[in-house]
């Protein structure tokens, strides 16, 4: 087998695990690309050979890069490229990059506009942030709280939570958030 025969070949194998570990099934992920149930079988079981008009859409499903699916040598270059998403007049920059289960961003908030009056919201799951730098202003329900660099809050996201900055300058966060309510930590039993 030459080298292109071998890397064709361990697509299919990849393709599977990735699905696997991110727990959906071939239906889900043929509703997600329009790609058939039974290509995507073939696909992964190596009965059909995979070309960028698969691999495209199942990159972006799946949230890895193109070379992570084919197994692309490594370049070298061990830098990482990030792309800031912009919303609501946030920054949030992706840490992760796969869909479901424990996602993590860097967040930056501008600094405060005004006396703008929160606004809290409400939504699935459940959220960790631990302050980098600048002041958080948190309101958490009825409670209103301030935390400084490398002070951590965690909260069941179902509570009304408004996160802005606190002063003159921007705050930074990491930010863990579970859609199915994980809890950011594990307890460690005392013995």
């Amino acid at each position: 087998m030459d080298e292109l025969t071998d890397v064709l070949a361990a697509v299919g194998p990849r393709l599977r695990e990735i699905r696997r570990q991110r727990g959906v099934t071939l239906a889900h992920v043929a509703e997600a690309t329009g790609i058939s149930g039974s290509t995507l079988s073939r696909l992964e079981s190596g009965g059909r050979r995979p070309n960028l008009e698969l691999l495209l859409p199942l990159a972006r499903v799946y949230g890895v890069p193109l070379d992570e699916l084919v197994g692309a040598p490594h370049t070298g270059d061990p830098r990482v490229h990030f792309r800031p998403v912009h919303r609501y007049g946030l920054t949030f920059v992706p840490l992760t990059r796969r869909p479901g289960g424990m996602q993590a961003y860097k967040l930056v908030i501008p600094a405060k506009d005004g006396d703008a009056d929160p606004e809290p919201k409400t939504h699935e799951g459940y959220e960790w942030v631990y302050v980098l730098n600048g002041r958080l202003r948190l309101v958490l329900g009825e409670r209103e709280l301030v935390l400084k660099p490398g002070e951590v809050a965690e909260f069941d996201t179902h509570v009304p939570h408004w996160l802005g900055a606190e002063g003159a300058e921007p705050v930074e966060l990491l930010v863990l958030f579970g859609q199915q309510g994980e809890r950011a930590h594990l307890r460690a039993r005392s013995t």
